[in-house]
């Protein structure tokens, strides 16, 4: 069993950044991807970025040449840096790890990840 810790939320206005970080703990080999997923109000959770063990990232459209994910393996530690932060980023923000998927398919298969973290909120205002 693994436990996604989610720190670096909060709230700024547009154009912002803000950096939120996953430290891993219990199970800490989390497997092949890594990755970030959010949930805005009335809307489904969907990934935004995943990075698997070799360093493989894949975006979504809505986050690309914004967010930067990054991995630092000897930490168990997975980031993810915002900047150009928009009032539509607003959304509760989760880490999830699985032992298996691609970083393709997790984004598009947030309900098959492995393990999940506790949300942050991170409130982009105009």
């Amino acid at each position: 069993q693994a436990l996604l810790e989610v720190s670096g939320g909060g709230s700024v206005q547009a154009g912002g950044s803000l950096r939120l970080s996953c430290a891993a703990s219990g199970d800490t080999y989390v497997g092949g991807c890594m990755g970030w997923f959010r949930q805005a109000p009335g809307r489904e959770r969907g990934g935004i970025a995943a990075i698997n063990s070799a360093g493989s990232i894949d975006y979504s459209d809505s986050v690309n040449g914004r967010f930067t994910i990054s991995r630092d393996n000897a930490k168990n530690t997975l980031y993810l840096q915002m900047d150009d932060l928009k009032v539509e980023d607003t959304a509760m923000y989760y880490c999830a790890a699985d032992r298996w998927m691609t970083s393709a398919q997790a984004l598009n298969n947030a309900d098959a990840m492995d393990y999940w973290g506790k949300g942050t909120l991170v409130t982009i205002s105009s």
